[in-house]
């Protein structure tokens, strides 16, 4: 049953759980490792796994004292051992293999608390009960490799393709809050249906959320805008209500239409648009994030719906949504800064925009130039055909004219033909307000004339200067 491509694994954990063996103790790989193993047994693919997960009835006294016995340990830590778990890293097949050894345990959440109350278990089962979904609560018991799934994780896995709990929804949820979000990339990363008594649980638990920290959501939802197809997870979060609880503004998107001004559903839009673009980060996030000005811009005029200034709103939004999901600040600066640019390609006309307008277009975006151009490009979901043909067409200029003038004048590094310390020796004056200003109007003239040389670039300061003198 075990596929042959992980024998060497196997082969290689053989020695460190005959160790726990000896010591009259029971090693089991759990995780992650163990549900795509048999995921993948008809793939082919090799399995090289970076870490590995196991439980244990040994104690975490006794767990690390059999690891500081055994030969084979590069390295041992013990910062979570008073939640069970002894860290190490083992040798296997010439590759150095974190290894995280935990006792069996049946933790449960109180209903104030951030972190659970850890309870060793006893039996191997009694650990299974409390992991999330039934397609985690499998174990390979070792060294013999024999597949311990009380749960029956194997068959929805493989079989009826759903997501259900060891446990009652409702005790799963309380143990871990956070595992309701965690459904969401589930249904998409095993394309997976969730049980109805699991959406039952998440529709009335969701509020329960409140007590996981905004580090664990915004890893979790990162975790799931990166996967390949992600919709069926984003739509989860917002028919059981449990965005509201982190991200409001995300099922907000799904405004109200009527049947006279008719508009895109901005939500299904956004979603499309998330799943367009290329499964990175920030392109994902500029994605969820790019419309999400529309429900507060939203106004019906002569000429039907508008969302006027949308981008500018949605920046600031933006902002303070993931300002409070506890995003990195260079995170926060991309992202919004992609949301501000998203409709800036839009007033793009062959005739329309100048050598000028092209540079300053390259200059605001900087190095999310790429990012910028396929987000504009992904944001174009319209079924009419040759209008989206049009836009495709419209980007492709834009982007040959870019190619053109950053072989011409290195648009990415466009600065003024002098530098400050010219300006001030020029000028005859000491660090200022004014350089900065002479500076910006040398630049100006670059963006709008092309490279001016250093003679010429000369010669427009000391006649700003002078006129300035002169006022």
């Amino acid at each position: 049953m075990i596929p042959e491509r992980f024998q060497p694994v196997l082969d290689g954990i053989r020695p460190h759980a005959d160790a726990f063996n000896d010591a009259g103790h029971r090693l089991y790989l759990v995780g992650g490792v163990v549900r795509d193993l048999f995921l993948s047994g008809s793939s082919g693919r090799v399995i090289e796994p970076t870490d590995l997960d196991f439980t244990t009835d040994a104690e975490p006294d006794q767990i690390e004292a059999i690891l500081r016995n055994f030969d084979g340990v590069e390295a041992l830590w013990t910062q979570g051992k008073r939640f069970g778990t002894i860290g190490c890293r083992i040798a296997i097949g010439g590759r150095s293999i974190d290894h995280e050894i935990t006792t069996h345990r049946a933790e449960a959440y109180t209903p104030d608390s951030r972190k659970p109350d850890v309870v060793y278990a006893t039996d191997v089962e009694a650990d299974l009960s409390r992991r999330d979904f039934t397609v985690n609560a499998m174990a390979l018991s070792l060294p013999d490799a024999t597949l311990v799934d009380p749960f029956d994780g194997m068959t929805d896995l493989l079989v009826h393709k759903a997501l259900r709990t060891p446990l009652s929804p409702e005790e799963s949820f309380g143990d871990d809050p956070l595992r309701m979000l965690r459904a969401a990339r589930f249904l998409n990363r095993y394309d997976l249906t969730p049980d109805p008594d699991l959406v039952l649980a998440v529709e009335k638990m969701a509020g329960r959320l409140e007590i996981v920290s905004a580090e664990r959501i915004r890893d979790e939802l990162c975790r799931l805008v990166v996967l390949d197809d992600c919709s069926a997870g984003l739509w989860f979060l917002c028919d059981t209500g449990l965005a509201h609880e982190f991200f409001p503004e995300l099922p907000e998107m799904r405004v109200e239409q009527d049947p006279i001004h008719r508009h895109k559903d901005v939500l299904a839009h956004t979603i499309a648009v998330v799943n367009n673009t290329s499964p990175e980060l920030v392109l994902r996030l500029s994605a969820l994030f790019h419309d999400i000005g529309k429900p507060a811009t939203r106004a019906i005029g002569a000429h039907g719906v508008s969302f006027h200034h949308h981008e500018v709103v949605g920046a600031r939004m933006t902002r303070k949504r993931m300002k409070a999901l506890k995003f990195s600040n260079e995170m926060i600066d991309d992202v919004s800064k992609l949301v501000f640019l998203h409709l800036r390609f839009h007033g793009y006309g062959d005739d329309a925009w100048t050598d000028a307008a092209v540079r300053r277009y390259v200059r605001d975006a900087g190095d999310l130039l790429p990012r910028l151009n396929e987000l504009t490009r992904c944001d174009c979901t319209t079924r009419n055909k040759r209008k989206a043909e049009m836009l495709s067409r419209r980007m492709d200029r834009l982007e040959e004219r870019i190619a053109r003038l950053e072989e011409e004048e290195e648009l990415k590094s466009i600065r003024p033909d002098i530098d400050g310390a010219r300006v001030m020796e020029l000028l005859e004056i000491s660090p200022s307000r004014v350089v900065g200003e002479a500076l910006d109007m040398l630049l100006e003239a670059r963006m709008e004339e092309g490279p001016l040389g250093e003679e010429e670039a000369e010669r427009r300061l000391l006649e700003w200067w002078a006129a300035r003198q002169t006022d």
